[in-house]
């Protein structure tokens, strides 16, 4: 829930918008809700933090990017109304799209036509931007917002925060921050080397996005932007059909072209890469999620949440890796054990986190399948020696 207690900018006038209320925050800017009563109209007001006013430099390019989003006129494209400052805050004034974003959206399950539906959008998007010398730099899930206000089976899908990252990255006051531009799990290779970047930075991006929206995660995800870019620049990335089997392989094809290491080995163009996913998803059988909701596992039958490569109950690996021993003593009681790695607790006889799949600390005997305590070097059922964790 959004604090609005202290918010010095709720009740004032800003960009000649009455400020009604605070819509979100990130780390780069706040949105409200503001009213231009000359036009009886509502809309969005994006507000960048006062320290970006002390930099000269940051406001010239700030303003002069402003004025070539503003010509930007495209459907999939959210419209920029004004955009200037007002001592101590740089605003833009946009349209007010109120059906939430992507990020909110991919929480359940998508099916693929309503996948390829937003796909479709925010390639149009990309395209007419391209076209015109524009690059987004930042695409990601929270940059789409949701337009439910159309009578059709699917939202329009908008895209916004086109030249921010741009013009964030010339400013001096990022070091400040301690932020980067753009998003770890949505940059290409040459983003996260610091190389310059073309369009097809946003086609890397955009297929980050439809893998995300089939797989239910992006591919790199770690806690660290270092391990996140190391990724991005040096690990092959997991088939899409690890995450979700029902992925047919023209569509996983088209993803993994878009996420290839190398530019030139990418799609070219948005609408090459929205064709080829649309002659893929003819292949595709009768609608079906997207994802599934659960995975059963093979070896015991428990129903483990999507996107867990390990079953919580017996540890089995459930994406057709090799098969865990199954403990014959499931029922013995032990404390319970927290993830080292994310935190979670988990019951004590589980190996593997429920929440990140990580090996848990608690020790099952090769021998006879007894769950153990950390630390313990001997099995407390056969005195079997217990295998070191790894």
């Amino acid at each position: 829930m959004i604090d609005e207690t202290n918010d010095e900018l709720i009740g004032t006038q800003l960009g000649g918008c009455q400020v009604l209320d605070l819509l979100g925050q990130g780390g780069m800017a706040r949105v409200y809700r503001g009213r231009q009563e000359h036009l009886d109209r509502d809309v969005a007001i994006k507000v960048l933090p006062p320290y970006y006013v002390t930099d000269p430099t940051f406001i010239d390019r700030f303003q002069r990017e402003a004025r070539a989003m503003a010509k930007l006129q495209h459907p999939n494209i959210v419209v920029i109304y004004d955009a200037g400052r007002q001592a101590p805050w740089l605003y833009i004034v946009m349209e007010l799209i109120t059906g939430g974003n992507l990020r909110q959206r991919m929480t359940t399950s998508m099916s693929m036509a309503e996948a390829t539906h937003i796909f479709r959008d925010i390639a149009e998007a990309l395209t007419y931007a391209h076209e015109r010398g524009i690059i987004h730099r930042d695409v990601k899930p929270v940059n789409v917002l949701l337009d439910t206000s159309r009578p059709q089976p699917y939202p329009r899908a908008v895209l916004s925060d086109f030249g921010i990252a741009k013009v964030l990255q010339s400013s001096s006051n990022l070091t400040r921050t301690g932020a980067g531009v753009g998003t770890p799990e949505y940059m290409s290779p040459e983003q996260c080397k610091g190389q310059p970047v073309d369009a097809r930075t946003d086609i890397y991006a955009l297929g980050v996005l439809l893998y995300e929206m089939l797989c239910g995660r992006p591919p790199f995800v770690a806690e660290e932007f270092t391990a996140v870019a190391h990724s991005h620049i040096y690990d092959p990335v997991p088939a899409p059909s690890l995450y979700n089997p029902r992925i047919n392989p023209g569509v996983q094809a088209v993803i993994l072209k878009a996420l290839q290491k190398r530019p030139e080995q990418r799609f070219q163009t948005a609408r090459e890469m929205a064709q080829a996913l649309e002659d893929a998803t003819k292949q595709n059988a009768p609608q079906l999620p997207s994802r599934p909701v659960v995975i059963t596992c093979s070896q015991c039958s428990t129903p483990n949440p999507a996107g867990m490569n390990f079953c919580q109950r017996c540890g089995a690996h459930l994406r057709g890796g090799p098969p865990a021993p199954l403990p014959s003593m499931l029922s013995i009681e032990l404390p319970p054990v927290t993830c080292l790695n994310c935190n979670a607790a988990n019951p004590g006889v589980n190996r593997y986190c429920t929440h990140c799949g990580t090996r848990l600390t608690a020790i099952v005997c090769p021998t006879c399948g007894r769950a153990n305590a950390q630390g313990a070097r001997y099995c407390a059922a056969c005195h079997n020696p217990l295998a070191p964790q790894r």
